[in-house]
């Protein structure tokens, strides 16, 4: 596959600064970095995004998550090797990454209420709209992961 545009992040630099600005204040807002990089991994695999399932796998094994929870992320609900946290958000990153099939059930939202406070809700729900951002990008412009 041949990506779209030579250099995407440098003809438009400005919506890239805008996303990479979300990204620092969520990386500053206390959620944990292996929650984090679960949720960008399961909602990368289900965009079909390799470039962002490479990136966060590889970011997620940095954080010090276990190559078994990767190969088992996309069957989670059938794991026990899950906390409830993660799954609430689990399911919540399934939910709004295919918000046209779910419509944000209550169902999943109360999970997420009753493990995470206001304020990490909130986050969370941005990192997830964020991810599925990116996600789009580099599916659109074919970014390519690197080979090795």
């Amino acid at each position: 596959m041949t990506p779209r545009i030579k250099n995407p992040y440098g003809v438009a630099p400005a919506p890239i600064d805008a996303l990479r600005g979300l990204e620092a204040a969520l990386k500053a807002s206390g959620l944990e970095p292996r929650l984090m990089e679960l949720v960008k991994t399961r909602a990368s695999q289900i965009n079909g995004c390799a470039y962002c399932i490479h990136m966060h796998a590889t970011d997620a094994r940095k954080a010090g998550e276990t190559e078994m929870r990767l190969y088992l992320l996309s069957a989670w609900r059938e794991s026990s090797l899950y906390t409830p946290r993660e799954r609430a958000a689990l399911a919540w990153t399934e939910a709004l990454t295919l918000l046209p099939q779910t419509g944000a059930p209550d169902a999943d939202y109360d999970l997420v209420k009753a493990q995470f406070s206001d304020a990490e809700q909130v986050n969370l729900t941005f990192a997830i709209g964020a991810i599925n951002a990116w996600n789009r990008f580099a599916v659109a412009m074919r970014l390519q992961h690197p080979t090795s």
